[in-house]
C-alpha cells in the first residue's frame, strides 16, 4: 500500500501531522509495530527481525489529563504526555513497547505502561549503565543479549548475523543521509528551515527505516534544486536540550530573526553523530548506543577511574562535539532549553553553560513544560537573546 502520493518536504509534513498513519496501514498489512521510548533501544534488533520500530512521542498540543490517575504531576510533563497518550488509546497500533533507564522517570513509565495499558502486550525495560567505560559497555551488552532474546519471541524468529547485519548497514545509511540534510544548514542562509528540518526527523522515526531512507534522499535532491530558500537572519543558533519534538520552539526562534542551523536535542542529530562500527554484533550495538550517543544521563570522564579530577579536561571529554558543531555550522549562541522537572538535562546547564563561557559562545537558558502554551512566555527572552547576538 502506497503512503501517498506526495514526496519530499511535503510527504514529511504530511507524516508529522499524521504520524501514524503509515505504521496503521503497515500494521493492516501483516507487519508488527514496535513502540520505543528514547534513543537507547537498539532498533537495528527490531529492523533485523522484521518488526517496524516506531518512536513515542507525547503531543504538546493534547492537554494532559487521563495520565494524572497513574502519574504524579511533579515528574517530567513528556513522560506523563505518553501515558495520558497511551491510556487514551492513542497507541493501539503498537503490539509492544520498548524503554530505557535514562532516567528513574523514564524507566517507570515502562512499568506503568504494563500495568495500566493493555494495548500493547509485549513491554520490555533495558537498565542502561550510567557511565561509559569497558565493563558498563560488556554489561549493557547482556542487557541487549536479554531484549534480544525476548523480542524474538513476539516476532516468531531468531536473529542471525546475516539479518543483524543487513539491519545496520541500513540504519546507518539513514545516519549517514541525516548528516548531509544537515550539511544543507551549513551555508549561510541554510538551504533547509529548522522547522522544514524537525518535520523530516519527526516522520524518520514513524515509518521503516528502508522509507525513511528513500524519504531522506527526496528531501537531499528537493532540497539541493529548489530555487526558493529560506530567508537571511542575523543570528545563527545551536539548540541543545531533551526530546523536542513540536516545531513551535524554531518557528519562535525564526521569527525572532535567527536561524537554529544545527541542534544537539534526542530528536535531532544526537543518534546521528556516529555509525554502529563493525563487526555487526550486540557488543558493536551496546558500544554504539552507550559510548557514541552523548546524553547527559551517560557520565562521562576524561580518565575512567581516575581517584583526582581534572574539571577541565572532563567537561571537554563531555562536550567537545558541541565545540566542532559550532565551529562546522558557525554558530553564534547557544540556546539550552529543558523540560520542566527533567533533571537530567537540568543539572548538565552549569557545566554546559561553563564550558561555552570558555569558548567565548553566549547561551540562553530555557525551560517550558512540554505543550504549546509554555512557549508564548518564552519568546520575549528569546527575542532579547538575539538582539543582543545581532
Amino acid at each position: 500500500m502506497a503512503i501517498a502520493t506526495n514526496k519530499g518536504l511535503s510527504l514529511a509534513r504530511e507524516i508529522y501531522a499524521d504520524r501514524s498513519k503509515r505504521v496503521r496501514e503497515l500494521r493492516r498489512d501483516g507487519k508488527k509495530i514496535v513502540g520505543y521510548i528514547c534513543l537507547y533501544p537498539p532498533v537495528e534488533i527490531i529492523t533485523a527481525l522484521g518488526l517496524v520500530p516506531f518512536r513515542i512521542f507525547g503531543d504538546m498540543s493534547e492537554p494532559i489529563t487521563a495520565a494524572d490517575r497513574v502519574s504524579t504531576t511533579m515528574v517530567c510533563p513528556f513522560v506523563r504526555s505518553i501515558l495520558d497518550l497511551g491510556l487514551k488509546g492513542k497507541f493501539d497500533f503498537l503490539d509492544g513497547v520498548v524503554g530505557a533507564h535514562t532516567c528513574d522517570i523514564g524507566a517507570g513509565i515502562i512499568l506503568q505502561w504494563r500495568d495500566a495499558i493493555k494495548d500493547a502486550p509485549f513491554t520490555h525495560l533495558l537498565d542502561v549503565p550510567h557511565t561509559d567505560h569497558a565493563p558498563a559497555v560488556d554489561y549493557f551488552e547482556g542487557q541487549i543479549n536479554s531484549f534480544k532474546r525476548h523480542i524474538e519471541e513476539l516476532a516468531g524468529e531468531k536473529l542471525t548475523d546475516d539479518k543483524l547485519k543487513k539491519a545496520c548497514e541500513m540504519h546507518n545509511e539513514q545516519r549517514k543521509l541525516v548528516r548531509q540534510l544537515y550539511d544543507l544548514r551549513k551555508p549561510d542562509p541554510p538551504l533547509l528551515s529548522s522547522a522544514e528540518n524537525l518535520e523530516v526527523m519527526v516522520a524518520l522515526s514513524s515509518l521503516p527505516v528502508e522509507e525513511g531512507n528513500s524519504l531522506l534522499e527526496d528531501i537531499i535532491q528537493e532540497v539541493t534544486e529548489r530555487k526558493v530558500k529560506p530567508s537571511p537572519k542575523k543570528v545563527r543558533l545551536l539548540v541543545w536540550g531533551p526530546v523536542f519534538d513540536n516545531t513551535a520552539l524554531y518557528d519562535l526562534i525564526e521569527s525572532a530573526d535567527a536561524h537554529v542551523v544545527v541542534d544537539d536535542t534526542c530528536v535531532g542529530t544526537r543518534a546521528f553523530w556516529a555509525d554502529v562500527k563493525p563487526p555487526y554484533n550486540l557488543h558493536a550495538l551496546a558500544q554504539h548506543y552507550l559510548v557514541d550517543i552523548k546524553c547527559p544521563r551517560t557520565y562521562r570522564q576524561a580518565e575512567p577511574f581516575e581517584t583526582r579530577r581534572d574539571y577541565d579536561k572532563d567537561l571537554d571529554s563531555r562536550f567537545n562535539y558541541i565545540k566542532k558543531a559550532i565551529v562546522d555550522w558557525g554558530v553564534n549562541g547557544v540556546v539550552l532549553q529543558s523540560v520542566k522537572y527533567c533533571d537530567t538535562h537540568g543539572y548538565e546547564v552549569p557545566n554546559l553553560r561553563h564550558y561555552l563561557d570558555t569558548l567565548g559562545i553566549p547561551s540562553i537558558y530555557i525551560e517550558h513544560d512540554y505543550s504549546e502554551r509554555s512557549m508564548a512566555p518564552i519568546k520575549t527572552r528569546v527575542e532579547a537573546f538575539v538582539e543582543t547576538l545581532g
